[in-house]
C-alpha cells in the first residue's frame, strides 16, 4: 500500500470525523446495541470517504450475499441446498437490512449454521472412529470446492464428509509411510517403526484432533465475532482493499503485514483451510534459509525435534504463536509446494537484520560480452515517516547509483521483483534521479481534480542504459516507477510475467471510535476501517489499476500462465483513464532491435525453455483437481510429482558467465562486518543462479 506524501494527513482525518459527527448530530439516531451503531458508522464511512461513493443498493446486496455465504461455509461442508434456497429469499434485501440495522437474516443464517455445525461434528467423530480402507478401488475426490454443489440431503452431506476426511487421513498416512520407508532405506535404527494398522490409526487420531480444534474455535465464536464477519462482508464488496477490522483483528493485521522483525519473517494468509505463504520478508530468517517460497502451503508446524502439529483448518490466531518464537530457536515447517511435493523446512528464528531489507548494489561482469553492469536490489519503497532524518529508499538508491557510477558501469538494472510498494514521495524522488524535471504520477481523490506529483530537480544523476526488472508481485509504488520511466522512454521494463500486479489504489486506516459521539461510547469499542480513498494514474492518463504495467520484454516465468494480481481479487475497481499531463517523451532508439535480440536468445536458451515447460506443467496441476482416494494410486501420483520436480532441479544453476562483486565503496565495510559480508555473499550466490538477471545484463549490452 503506497503511503502518500501530503501534509494534510491529519487534517483529512479530522475532516472525516467532523462530517460523520455532523451526520450523527443531524440524525440523532437511537442505537439499542453496539452492532446497530457499528453498521451505521461503517455505512457512513463508506458513503463519505470511499473513492467510489458507496451505493447501498440491490447490487451491493447480491454481491455481499454471495461472498458471505462462501465465507461462512467455506468448502460447502455445512449447508444443504434447501438452506441456500431459504437464504436466497434475502439476496436483494441485505442493503435494506443494513440501512435499517436489521439483523434478522444474520440471525436466521447463523442459527441454521450452528445446527449444521453440531450435525457435522457428529459426522466426523463417527467417521474417524473406524479404520479406513485405502486399498479398494474408490472414486476420486474433488479438491476444488467451486466445482461441487451443495449437498441435497443429510445422507449426501455425510457422504461428502466421509470422502473429505478420507482424503485428509490419506495425506497424513502417506507422509508417515514415506518417512518410515526413508528410515528403512537409511538403516536409521533410532526410528520407531510401526505397522500399517498403527500408522493408519495414528493418522485418524491426528485428523480428529485437527477437527476438534477447528470446531472448538467455531464454538468459541461469540456474537461479536460473527457480527464482525458479517459487517466486513458489506465493506469488502466495495473492492478488495476496503474492509472492517474489529479492535483485536486490527492488531493482528498490523503484525501480519508490517513485517514485524522477529520469528521467521513470512507473511501468511489462510486460504481454503491452509496457511499460505504470500510474502517472504527480505532479510528475514526465511529469506536467508531460502527453501520457503511464496504460495507454499504450511500444513504442519514442529518445534525442533518435537512432534509437529497439524495446522490445516487451524485459526490464524493459533497458527502464528506456533510459528513465532525467540531468536535462535528452531521451527520446522511441513509445507506442500506448488508442484505437489511435501517438504520439511527447518528455520532458525531470528530478528530481521534491517540492513538486508534496504537498497543494496552489486557490480556484475559478463565474461562473454565484457560488460560491467550495476545492479540495485530494492524490495520496498521504505521510509521512516516518524523521523525526517530517518532512512529513505530514495536517498539510499541515490548513494548506490553514485557507487556504481564510480565503478564505470555500462548500465544499471533496478530489481523491483516482489516489491509491493511503499512511499510515493520516494517514487517521485527516485525517478527524478534518471530524468530532468517532469511529472511522475497523477493522484485523484473521489471529488478532486487529478494532482500531478512532479520531480522538480533539474539535475540527472545517471543518463545511461537503465533496465527495470518486475514480475506479477511488483505492485503499487513499484508499478508507478516502472510506468513513469517507461512513459518517458527512459528505461526498458523487463518482466518475468505478462504484467505487474495491477494495484493502483491508496488506502487509509480510520479509527471508527474517533468519530462516534461521546454518548455512544458506553456501547464499546468499534475498531477501524481500511478505506480506499485515492487512485493512481500514469502521466499518460492510464491507470495502473487492474492492468498493471506491461513490460517491454516479457521473459518466460513460473507464473506466465497463471492469473495473479488484482484482477483475481473479489470485486476489484475497474481500469479507467484520465487526461494525460504534458511530459517530454523520448524513445529508446534501438528498442525494437533490443527486443528481437532478447527474443532470439530466449528461444535458444535451454534454461528458459525448461522454465516455460515447468510453468505449463504447474498450470496443468492446478487444473487437475481430482485426487484418487486409493493410497497406491495417490502414491503413484506423488512419485510422478517427485520425478517431474527432479527434472527441474537444475533450473537455477550457476551461470558460467556472471561474476558478482560488491562496489569498491562497500569493500572496507564488508571486511569489518562479517555478518553483513556473509549476507552479501549469499545474495551474490543467488544472483549467479538467476537467469533473468543474466538476460537483463545482455539487454543492457544490446543497448550500446
Amino acid at each position: 500500500m503506497a503511503k502518500m506524501i501530503f501534509n494534510k494527513k491529519y487534517t483529512f482525518v479530522l475532516a472525516i470525523s467532523c462530517v460523520l459527527f455532523l451526520a450523527f448530530q443531524k440524525a440523532n439516531p437511537d442505537y439499542p446495541n453496539k452492532e446497530s451503531l457499528l453498521m451505521d458508522v461503517v455505512l457512513q464511512s463508506l458513503e463519505y470517504n470511499h473513492y467510489t461513493e458507496a451505493k447501498v443498493d440491490n447490487a451491493l446486496s447480491e454481491r455481499a450475499f454471495d461472498i458471505y455465504l462462501k465465507r461462512v461455509d467455506l468448502g460447502k461442508r455445512y449447508f444443504l441446498q434447501k438452506d441456500i434456497d431459504a437464504f436466497s429469499k434475502h439476496k436483494k434485501n441485505l442493503d435494506d437490512y443494513a440501512k435499517n440495522k436489521d439483523f434478522s437474516f444474520f440471525d436466521q443464517l447463523n442459527q441454521i449454521r450452528d445446527k449444521r455445525v453440531a450435525q457435522t461434528k457428529k459426522y466426523y467423530q463417527q467417521i474417524l472412529s473406524k479404520p479406513m480402507d485405502f486399498k479398494a478401488e474408490t472414486t476420486d475426490f474433488e479438491t476444488n470446492t467451486d466445482k461441487i454443489k451443495y449437498a441435497t440431503t443429510d445422507a449426501d452431506l455425510k457422504d461428502r464428509w466421509e470422502e473429505m476426511l478420507k482424503y485428509r487421513v490419506m495425506l497424513d498416512l502417506y507422509t508417515k509411510i514415506k518417512r518410515q520407508d526413508k528410515a528403512k532405506e537409511e538403516n536409521d535404527t533410532s526410528f520407531n517403526h510401526k505397522s500399517y494398522e498403527l500408522l493408519e490409526k495414528s493418522s485418524r487420531e491426528n485428523i480428529l484432533k485437527q477437527f476438534d480444534r477447528l470446531y472448538k474455535d467455531i464454538e468459541m465464536e461469540d456474537r461479536d465475532d460473527k457480527i464482525a464477519g458479517y459487517v466486513n462482508t458489506i465493506a469488502n464488496v466495495m473492492e478488495p482493499h476496503t474492509g472492517y477490522f474489529p479492535p483485536l483483528e486490527k492488531e493482528n493485521f498490523n503484525i501480519r503485514i508490517s513485517g514485524k522483525l522477529e520469528g521467521i519473517g513470512a507473511q501468511l494468509r489462510q486460504e481454503d483451510g491452509y496457511t499460505k505463504v504470500v510474502r517472504i520478508v527480505p532479510g528475514s530468517a526465511s529469506f536467508r534459509q531460502g527453501d520457503l517460497e511464496v504460495n507454499d502451503l504450511i500444513i504442519k508446524v514442529g518445534q525442533k525435534e518435537k512432534e509437529p502439529v497439524d495446522i490445516v483448518d487451524m485459526k490464524m490466531d493459533d497458527v502464528l504463536p506456533l510459528i513465532r518464537g525467540e531468536k535462535g530457536t528452531e521451527v520446522r515447517l511441513t509445507v506442500k509446494k506448488s508442484d505437489g511435493t511435501i517438504k520439511v523446512i527447518p528455520i532458525v528464528r531470528d530478528i530481521v537484520v534491517l540492513e538486508e531489507s534496504y537498497a543494496k548494489s552489486a557490480v556484475i561482469e559478463h565474461k562473454k560480452n565484457k560488460n560491467k553492469v550495476g545492479l540495485i536490489d530494492l524490495r520496498s519503497f521504505y521510509a521512516d515517516f516518524q523521523d525526517p532524518r530517518g532512512r529513505r529508499c530514495s536517498r539510499d538508491v541515490k548513494r548506490e547509483v553514485q557507487k556504481l557510477i564510480a565503478e564505470g558501469i555500462d548500465g544499471i538494472i533496478i530489481d523491483l521483483r516482489f516489491n509491493g510498494g511503499g512511499s510515493l514521495r520516494d517514487v517521485v524522488d527516485m525517478s527524478g534521479l534518471f530524468i530532468p524535471t517532469g511529472p511522475i504520477v497523477q493522484v485523484k481523490s473521489r471529488d478532486g481534480r487529478p494532482r500531478s506529483l512532479e520531480d522538480r530537480d533539474p539535475s540527472v544523476l545517471y543518463e545511461g542504459p537503465l533496465v527495470i526488472l518486475v514480475n506479477s508481485f511488483s505492485a503499487s509504488a513499484s508499478e508507478i516507477m516502472a510506468a513513469a520511466l517507461q512513459d518517458y522512454g527512459r528505461a526498458i521494463i523487463v518482466g518475468t510475467s505478462p504484467s505487474t500486479f495491477g494495484k493502483g489504489t491508496v488506502q487509509r486506516f480510520f479509527d471508527l471510535d474517533a468519530v462516534v459521539p461521546e454518548r455512544y461510547k458506553d456501547l464499546g469499542a468499534l475498531g477501524s476501517m481500511k478505506i480506499t480513498i485515492q487512485k493512481f494514474f500514469r502521466i499518460n492518463g492510464g491507470s495502473t489499476q487492474l492492468k498493471g504495467v506491461i513490460p517491454d520484454i516479457i521473459l518466460p516465468g513460473v507464473y506466465s500462465y497463471t492469473d495473479i494480481g488484482e484482477k483475481k481479487e473479489d470485486f476489484p475497481m475497474p481500469w479507467t483513464e484520465i487526461e494525460p499531463v504534458y511530459f517530454k517523451q523520448n524513445k529508446i532508439k534501438k528498442l525494437d532491435k533490443i527486443i528481437k535480440k532478447s527474443e532470439k536468445r530466449v528461444k535458444d536458451n535451454a534454461m528458459f525453455s525448461m522454465i516455460d515447460e515447468r510453468a505449463k506443467w504447474l498450470l496443468s496441476l492446478q487444473e487437475d483437481t481430482e485426487v484418487s482416494l486409493s493410497l497406491d494410486k495417490y502414491k503413484e501420483q506423488q512419485d510422478d510429482f517427485n520425478e517431474a520436480s527432479e527434472k527441474y532441479k537444475d533450473l537455477n544453476k550457476d551461470s558460467p558467465f556472471l561474476t558478482i562483486l560488491p562496489p569498491a565503496a562497500d569493500r572496507s565495510t564488508l571486511e569489518s562486518d562479517t555478518i553483513r559480508a556473509k549476507s552479501i555473499e549469499n545474495w551474490h550466490k543467488n544472483l549467479k543462479k538467476d537467469p533473468y538477471l543474466e538476460e537483463a545484463v545482455q539487454i543492457v549490452s544490446d543497448w550500446h
